[in-house]
């Protein structure tokens, strides 16, 4: 995923205020104040109301990599006590009222001034399921450096949804000025944005995979599970093949993650190259040359890696119906032979995978690139994809 930072540079000033805080309801006839913009990819937006919320609409369908943003924002500062936020004890709280078209989906969540340089830190994600309900989600700053005179601006967005055309509904946004030693707690489940990878002793299970095996829809009938490199087993991803992962929890099936967990990853050998900064401008072109771990949702749920192929795992249907469109995360991998690569799989994320809504992951190219990582059965062993995590 990538750095919002382009997307944080622009601000509009309107709004509308209630009780001496801001707050949208959007029942008007016009959406007010807020600006809208798309970046990275090829997608296009409007945000429009729909008679008691608004509807922020995002046609992906001509974006070929799905590496896209879409976000709706607007400055509050004329409509805040931003004095308040000259005192430590005192940060800025957003509440939204959110309903997605497709789910599970992550959304985002920005606060920023024109002073900002990090836009990480004051950066939160949802992950969303509930198509058919509202979910309320908030935000609590964490030492907001925002003063008066200062532009503050607040921010919500989706990002990498998929090729098709999605929308996110908005019941209300509201944003106050609190104290942060008695703000109630928040709704919803922030997620840090890029979380620093945690030490695997850290976690308590230590899980290598069960079954994995490479796909390729160009022979859709045959199984590749002896594919080696020399004589490494490895899993290749490539422009038309895919590694699938799959877990046997055993007795931690269906219990409680507790926190995120982290799929780790070893390097066999590494293939990329390509000026994607030159064809396409440095915010995009720095997306490439990377992999993507996606969740699995459809397929066959009990694929042997001795006899599965594309054909079987998919039934037919089209891949892309069966994994989540919206990926865990974008990565390089180690480049080194025997590098390690470690990916955090939000608590969201993690809880899918032990109570089987999700049922594996695929790893796909964001590039063109050609990487392998070492096979479970390489060796010993112990390069196998791995699984570490922590339950309640």
């Amino acid at each position: 995923m990538r750095n919002l930072a382009t997307a944080c540079l622009f601000t509009l000033t309107s709004a509308i205020t209630c009780h001496g805080q801001f707050f949208d309801d959007f029942d008007g006839d016009e959406i007010e104040g807020w600006f809208t913009m798309t970046g990275d990819g090829w997608a296009e937006m409007e945000l429009v109301p729909r008679g008691g919320y608004a509807r922020l609409s995002v046609d992906a369908t001509k974006d070929p990599y799905n590496v896209w943003w879409a976000i709706m924002k607007q400055d509050l500062s004329r409509f805040l006590d931003l004095e308040k936020l000259k005192d430590p004890a005192y940060e800025l709280r957003v509440e939204i009222r959110v309903r997605p078209s497709v789910g599970p989906r992550r959304i985002n969540v920005m606060i920023n001034t024109q002073r900002t340089t990090d836009y990480h830190k004051q950066l939160r994600e949802f992950d969303v399921s509930d198509t058919s309900g509202w979910s309320t989600i908030s935000m609590t700053t964490q030492d907001l450096d925002a003063s008066p005179g200062d532009e503050l601006n607040v921010q919500l967005g989706i990002t990498d949804w998929g090729h098709d055309h999605y929308y996110l509904d908005i019941d209300y946004y509201k944003a106050d000025i609190v104290k942060a030693a008695t703000n109630a707690p928040e709704l919803g489940e922030p997620l840090v944005y890029h979380p620093e990878t945690a030490e695997l002793d850290s976690f308590s299970e230590h899980l290598s995979v069960a079954h994995d095996l490479v796909i390729n829809p160009d022979f859709p009938e045959v199984n590749f599970h002896e594919w080696k490199n020399g004589e490494d087993r490895v899993l290749t991803v490539n422009s038309s093949q895919w590694p699938i992962l799959r877990w046997d929890f055993g007795a931690a099936e269906g219990m409680k993650a507790a926190g995120p967990g982290i799929l780790e990853l070893s390097t066999q050998s590494i293939v990329k190259g390509g000026n994607y900064i030159g064809a396409y401008g440095e915010d995009l072109g720095v997306e490439f040359g990377k992999v993507r771990v996606i969740e699995i949702f459809g397929g066959d749920r009990s694929w042997d890696q001795s006899t599965a192929t594309y054909e079987s795992f998919t039934h037919g249907e089209d891949l892309e119906t069966l994994i989540n469109s919206q990926m865990i995360f974008d990565t390089e991998l180690a480049e080194d032979r025997g590098g390690k690569t470690y990916v955090t799989l939000s608590r969201p994320v993690m809880q899918r995978l032990l109570d089987g809504t999700t049922s594996g992951i695929i790893i796909k190219p964001l590039g063109a690139i050609s990487a392998s990582i070492y096979d479970s059965e390489n060796g010993d062993g112990s390069q196998a994809p791995a699984l570490h995590f922590n339950l309640e």
